[in-house]
């Protein structure tokens, strides 16, 4: 499975998901155990036996899709401090003791939820649970711990963001795109807004979203699901609700004609974005009336027959073929809470402009909408994702992430298990139907990087480290 968080995340991609643009593959999450707690904590156990490890993750129904104005990059500046102490662990302490039991832990924020997670020996799940159950109630946000912290976010956002030519054109795009939907805020937040964060504001952002009631406990590996539940029951079960919360659903205005943006940043080379609004699997549950089931799906095959292998039309055609891409990708957010982008980006080959990559893309455009797929393309989609599929059985971390997102966002986990055979079930047809009905320009944001001189002076360096939430 390829999730696409934002670019803001990518070395979280990269050590979590698989970085890159491909086909959503989902895994099989069947035999999973369900229970909740009196307090409203959700929580999802898949048993998998073959390897004594324990995957253990918590979700809280809470991103960057849910601040406004003013309070931009907050759970992401939250999901920091959360590793700085409670009252009865001190600042690190946490990772400490997950590390000295032998295990590995981390977490990251998302536009749609925030989590935290450990990778253990299946015996010492009952530390990882005890933590995790402390730090959901008790943090303690301490002025000078978050003075620090936040220098680093600051850091990050200026290493990862303003510093990367292609993230800073992919963050003004998507705050074109979205001119009154939430996922125009970039994840660590505007550079004003950092700066303007108080311990305050973290604290009541904590009391607001984290508590058992807006929680999943997710657990896969080596356990039984009855020991799971009693565990938490043990150490969740005392915690106490917090008032019932629900993110405000900020609708995106009707789009009526393409809006472009040109960014100038000091780049080596040209880049061009090309973003079309869509709907995702929740919109498709929510408003069947509007969106049909089948039409998300059909939306991925359509980003795998332009970009899902090197015999991909766009690395056939554009790259190898017309040698006018220097490399070309199309993503799409199928696991998104609300209405997102179809993605298409891509860098000029070597006496190319972006002008001529944008032609050549609108070419592979209109003869999807003009012609059927073949059968040849839609058996390779189908096959890879039969293939993907068997091969991600084998990761206990991906069966918890894959049950962790759908519920998160909105989702049933039991959705997940209907993946493989709904994209088995799309049809030359309706791949022709989706690209006629949403790759128009009234929907579409188009950004250019026209780069500029590069500094000469000496590169910023990193700021050492991933931390949590990289």
């Amino acid at each position: 499975m390829c999730v696409k968080l934002s670019p803001i995340n990518e070395i979280l991609i990269n050590v979590l998901l698989s970085a890159g643009l491909c086909l959503f593959s989902i895994i099989a999450v069947a035999d999973v155990q369900e229970y909740e707690l009196d307090n409203g904590l959700k929580i999802l156990v898949k048993e998998d036996h073959r390897a004594p490890v324990v995957v253990s993750q918590v979700w809280y129904k809470v991103g960057s899709s849910y601040e406004h104005e003013g309070i931009t990059g907050i759970s992401h500046a939250l999901e920091h401090m959360m590793f700085k102490g409670t009252e009865k662990y001190t600042s690190g302490e946490f990772s400490r003791i997950i590390s000295e039991n032998g295990g590995r832990e981390n977490a990251f924020t998302g536009a749609d939820y925030t989590a935290y997670f450990q990778t253990l020996e299946s015996s010492r799940l009952p530390i990882s649970i005890q933590l995790e159950a402390d730090r959901m109630r008790n943090l303690i946000v301490l002025e000078d711990e978050f003075i620090k912290e936040i220098e680093v976010i600051k850091e990050e956002r200026r290493w990862r963001t303003e510093d990367n030519p292609k993230t800073f054109t992919y963050e003004v795009a998507m705050f074109t795109a979205f001119q009154t939907g939430p996922y125009g805020h970039p994840i660590i937040g505007w550079m004003n807004d950092l700066n303007d964060m108080t311990t305050d504001d973290l604290r009541e952002w904590y009391q607001q979203w984290y508590a058992p009631n807006n929680a999943t406990l997710v657990v896969s590996g080596d356990v039984k699901a009855e020991e799971v539940y009693q565990l938490a029951k043990k150490y969740f079960g005392p915690l106490p609700a917090g008032k019932p919360v629900k993110a405000t659903r900020h609708s995106e205005v009707t789009q009526n004609g393409i809006k472009r943006i040109t960014v100038k940043r000091p780049a080596e080379l040209p880049y061009l974005l090309m973003a079309y609004k869509v709907p995702v699997l929740k919109t498709a549950m929510d408003q069947p009336e509007q969106v049909p089931e089948w039409e998300p799906y059909a939306l991925e095959v359509l980003a795998s027959v332009l970009d899902g292998s090197s015999s991909a039309r766009f690395s056939s055609h554009l790259v190898r073929g017309k040698e006018v891409a220097a490399s070309v990708g199309a993503g799409y957010n199928f696991s998104a809470r609300l209405d997102h982008l179809f993605t298409i980006s891509g860098t000029p080959a070597q006496n190319h402009t972006v002008e001529q990559l944008e032609a050549a893309v609108r070419e592979e455009i209109e003869d999807l909408k003009n012609n059927l797929v073949s059968k040849n393309e839609l058996a390779r989609i189908k096959a890879q994702v039969v293939s993907d599929d068997v091969f991600e059985r084998d990761s206990v971390f991906y069966q918890a992430m894959i049950i962790g997102i759908f519920e998160t966002v909105g989702l049933s986990w039991e959705e997940a298990e209907k993946y493989v055979e709904s994209i088995k079930a799309v049809t030359a047809e309706q791949v022709q139907a989706v690209a006629r009905k949403y790759l128009q320009d009234d929907r579409l944001t188009v950004a250019v990087l026209d780069p500029q001189p590069l500094d000469k002076a000496t590169p910023r360096a990193s700021p050492g480290g991933f931390g949590h939430g990289h």
